[in-house]
């Protein structure tokens, strides 16, 4: 969208009242003219602006655009930047683009619609209609075996921001967010890298607002949930991308000054199955055991009849 545009979008959205043309001219360094044809054009493109006799205009109903989630944003590095696409094969592979091309970090991209998105052990990831699918790129200062702790910190920044619009959320091990068993959001971590040395690193998510009409996807191996179902209203997306990139950016800030031990005990504290009876499936062989700790890798120990064993990758089912 236009850079002129999304700014006025940005303007009416952080207003409770309504913003004059002659304020929106000054402020932008356009004349009154010019305010009212891209006025006209953001109408054309489905923004419910009202004109108000004598005081200006406002947004009758919210408009999800890169110029306005960006106003709701507060963080000191993501979020500054924000691209918000209507279709995409992967956000996780535009963000990796980004990445090749030099962009800074602290980047997001927000897609509508996912045509080719992909979830952890290269399953399908199904962006239904009424759902939030993100990347954010990161560009730590890390050694490449320290990544999986990034992970553990997108499932902390979920956990918390969604915890605005939904009660009794938990995380499984490794990057699920669970409603009472069904899962609501799955996180993917990817990076570029070379001995010893992280270039980039992207954090994606998918998030579920609503259920698909025509029901979930036969293929789904977990039961999924979504947060009209769990609250029993409508979340609006701006708010819901607006909380969990600031709380993205919150923890990845306290990730940099403290290092990962206040996120790890976060997501110890928010975690299905600390101290409970669960199986993994590691790929090969079902493992039981009790869950009674998460190491410095994001691997999950497991008190088991053999002893303690250290789970690198599977899948948890809690018990």
């Amino acid at each position: 969208m236009n850079a002129v545009r999304e700014k006025i979008l940005a303007r009416l959205d952080a207003s409770p009242e309504p913003v004059s043309g002659d304020m929106l001219a000054k402020e932008l360094g356009l004349s009154r003219t010019g305010i009212w044809k891209h006025i006209e054009q953001l109408r054309k493109s489905g923004a419910d602006i009202v004109a108000h006799s004598g005081q200006g205009y406002s947004l009758a109903s919210e408009v999800f655009s890169s110029g306005v989630l960006a106003g709701r944003c507060n963080g000191k590095r993501i979020g500054r930047q924000i691209l918000v696409l209507d279709e995409t094969d992967s956000t996780n592979r535009d963000a990796m683009a980004e990445a090749e091309k030099g962009a800074e970090e602290g980047l997001v991209i927000i897609s509508r619609r996912q045509r080719a998105g992909k979830g952890r052990l290269g399953r399908r990831w199904h962006t239904v209609a009424d759902s939030l699918a993100c990347s954010v790129l990161l560009r730590p200062d890390l050694p490449p075996e320290q990544v999986p702790q990034l992970s553990l910190l997108t499932s902390v920044a979920l956990h918390d921001g969604l915890g605005d619009f939904a009660q009794d959320l938990r995380i499984k091990w490794p990057n699920d967010i669970l409603h009472r068993n069904a899962k609501l959001a799955g996180i993917l971590t990817e990076m570029r890298a070379e001995p010893g040395r992280v270039h980039s690193v992207v954090l994606g998510f998918g998030i579920n607002l609503g259920a698909p009409v025509e029901g979930w996807p036969s293929d789904i191996t977990q039961r999924a949930t979504d947060l009209f179902t769990i609250s029993g209203s409508r979340a609006s997306r701006l708010d819901v991308a607006a909380a969990v990139i600031n709380a993205l950016d919150y923890w990845y800030d306290i990730y940099l000054e403290q290092g990962f031990a206040p996120v790890h005990a976060a997501w110890w504290r928010a975690h299905a199955a600390s101290g409970q009876k669960v199986r993994v499936h590691n790929g090969k062989d079902y493992i039981d055991g009790i869950a009674t700790a998460l190491d410095q890798d994001g691997a999950l120990l497991l008190k088991t009849i053999r002893g303690t064993e250290r789970i690198i990758a599977g899948d948890l089912e809690l018990r």
